[in-house]
């Protein structure tokens, strides 16, 4: 089992960066909700096939158009010189051309068109537009020849809008109803003339995740069914040759609770990797690192022992090992594991990697710790040299505050685990205002990065830290950071060890003389906001309350949102267990235990947790006359986007606990 490693043995390397970032005692000031209009985030690495370069996505937050856009930024290996290749019109999925000559990427550009496919070479000049397609492309991967790439396109809605008919049993993900109009399918694209070619179109299914064989002559990819209980929710990995008119062959198929699905050839084209989650009655959201034999779909899970999830992997060049990332009780490391042997070796120390990128012997990450961002690191003899510093200026304005690993028991004797974030100015000895924030999921941890990544970039922890307040991150029962036992361990039992996990935290950080107990608050966003309606439903020593899309009232969300299918596993239908699923929905169906004053912040949009979780349990505060307060973002889903939003988002945070737990130090 991986050894956790504590956050202050940092690597040499990281403890350069930690010093440029440093705040200068006569500048530091505390983090900002306007802060976000600076603030760039980092995602989307890529490594040029000779491992001279690596490409990346850099999002800001532009005040005066507020959008937040995508810019394509190129970094050489000696990490001498970052320059930015693209501006204007938003871009995404950078890849690198066969012979790495080109940087390609996906833009609707001028303003207003459809998403295509476009080109730039990495010698200078404009970018060009590659793609004519008629539909909206979303995905791709270069042939190795570099004539040809597949597209995944979803097509084009008509105008005027049609009637939406739906007849299947999952119609819906995280972002939109699922109808044969609108899934996505693949097609070739010709490098020469631009011409889009129909390769897998089945009408009942929805296509994603493509990759090239190594010898450009087969394509995987995941196909996706909706039509019935029994095939919607799996990931099927088929193979199909690169031809105009080929038939697909199935390879594998797994059950995986998360989007982000990844697939990697080996070298010599025999495996294609893949992650491979658990059973959907247990939906623990841990996915394994699996592989299967293209003969033969011979599937072999290569992690089972390790009991961690993994993230990002890939093949070394020598076709002998992958590389992959570990998530591990606040951590998340690079990790090396032998083929032939199984070893898992761990690559580097005391970080948080999102992202691989490796070629040619060069190994890249994208990763942070508790005081600087993502940003772009060499991951040479397990150490991290910094690439990029894209945040550098206005992190050393700030004085962040101190995350230490924290440990105890709760009610039933089992250790939980997290971290706890103290203001900049701490002293020892002196109880602070207090506020549980914790992730959603359940699936999912809290960790040493600097922004927690659970659904869009988040500053929370350090908002309230460096505004006077103690945040306590908890990774309670059905975190993923611990292995399956302790995922597995809140099955058809939401809302209940977690809630013990969570107040024993609160009891431990009064106990150790730190936290307030009069001034006591919570919050969170998606699974952090049903669990915030859980907690203020079984308890009322806290003052004030957030919860973000959340949820009180399971029963009433049924079939109203995409998580049918595990629901169904798991807890069965509610026509058969009827006791269990109104034992759930206790936030809204005993609103009358609450008093604690809640402000309910929701999405207009949200497909992955629909707004009506948020608006009824307000509408009951309200009837209850407990103070409460709905905020709506029109236009937004789960995750918000529009810059000015996000500003005003964290406004509300600070002024919502500040009205509430008063008399800061």
């Amino acid at each position: 089992m991986p050894t956790a490693v504590p956050p202050n043995r940092l690597l040499p390397a990281l403890l350069s960066v930690l010093g440029a970032l440093a705040p200068l005692a006569a500048h530091a000031r505390a983090l900002l909700p306007e802060d976000w209009y600076r603030f760039r985030d980092l995602s989307d690495l890529r490594i040029a096939p000779d491992g001279s370069a690596l490409a990346y996505l850099v999002t800001s937050y532009d005040r005066q158009s507020d959008e937040s856009r995508g810019a394509l930024w190129l970094t050489d290996w000696a990490g001498r010189e970052s320059v930015q290749l693209t501006r204007g019109e938003s871009v995404a999925e950078p890849r690198f051309s066969a012979d790495g000559r080109y940087l390609s990427f996906l833009s609707a550009r001028p303003a207003g068109n459809t998403t295509q496919l476009w080109l730039r070479d990495r010698r200078g000049g404009k970018p060009r537009q590659l793609s004519h397609c008629d539909g909206e492309i979303t995905d791709y991967a270069w042939s190795p020849d570099g004539r040809h790439l597949v597209v995944v396109m979803h097509p084009i809605e008509a105008r005027p809008p049609q009637p939406i008919v739906i007849d299947s049993y999952l119609f819906t993900n995280t972002h939109t109803f699922l109808i044969p109009q609108r899934r996505a399918h693949l097609y070739l694209l010709d490098v020469g003339d631009g011409a889009c070619h129909a390769l897998v179109t089945d009408p009942e299914r929805a296509d994603s995740s493509p990759a090239f064989s190594p010898d450009g002559r087969q394509i995987a990819y995941v196909s996706q069914g909706t039509q019935t209980p029994r095939v919607a929710g799996i990931d099927e990995i088929d193979v199909v040759p690169a031809a105009v008119g080929a038939k697909p062959r199935r390879l594998a198929s797994t059950w995986t609770p998360a989007e982000g699905q990844r697939l990697a050839w080996s070298p010599d084209g025999s495996l294609v990797a893949f992650l491979q989650g658990d059973d959907p009655k247990a939906d623990l959201g841990m996915l394994h690192l699996a592989v299967v034999e293209v003969a033969s779909g011979q599937v072999r899970d290569l992690s089972a022992g390790l009991d961690r999830s993994t993230v990002s992997p890939q093949f070394t060049p020598d076709g002998r090992s992958l590389l992959f990332a570990v998530e591990d009780d606040g951590l998340q490391y690079p990790a090396r594991l032998t083929l032939e042997s199984g070893a898992v070796e761990r690559l580097a120390g005391a970080t948080v990697v999102t992202e691989i990128a490796t070629a040619a012997g060069h190994t890249a990450v994208l990763a942070s710790d508790d005081r600087s961002p993502f940003e772009v690191y060499a991951l040479e003899a397990g150490k991290l040299r910094p690439l990029t510093s894209h945040n550098q200026a206005l992190f050393a304005q700030l004085s962040l505050g101190s995350v230490t690993d924290i440990s105890f028991r709760s009610r039933d004797g089992t250790e939980i685990r997290g971290q706890i974030v103290k203001p900049p100015d701490y002293v020892p000895g002196r109880r602070y205002p207090t506020i549980v924030w914790m992730h959603g999921g359940p699936d999912g941890q809290d960790d040493h990065s600097l922004l927690l990544e659970g659904y869009g970039p988040t500053l929370d922890r350090q908002l309230f830290a460096t505004h006077g307040y103690v945040v306590l991150s908890i990774n309670y029962r059905g975190s993923t950071g611990r292995g399956a036992d302790f995922a597995r361990s809140i099955n058809r039992d939401w809302g209940h060890k977690e809630v013990e996990d969570l107040l024993a935290g609160v009891d431990y950080a009064v106990g150790q003389g730190i936290a307030d107990p009069a001034r006591l608050g919570i919050g969170g966003w998606s699974y952090g906001g049903v669990l915030t309606d859980c907690v203020i439903a079984s308890d009322t020593r806290f003052k004030a309350a957030i919860s973000g899309a959340g949820s009180g009232n399971e029963l009433a969300s049924y079939g109203t949102d995409p998580w049918v299918v595990s629901f169904d596993a798991e807890l069965g239908p509610p026509w058969r267990n009827t006791e269990l699923w109104l034992k759930l929905s206790y936030p809204f169906l005993h609103a009358d235990r609450i008093t604690t004053p809640t402000l309910f912040i929701h999405g207009a949009n949200d497909f992955n947790v629909p707004i009506s979780g948020s608006e009824q349990l307000y509408q009951a505060l309200k009837s209850l006359g407990v103070p409460a307060q709905l905020v709506v973002y029109p236009g937004e889903g789960h995750v918000l986007d529009r810059p000015s939003f996000l500003v005003d988002l964290y406004r509300r945070y600070l002024e919502w606990m500040d009205s509430h737990l008063a008399e800061k130090p």
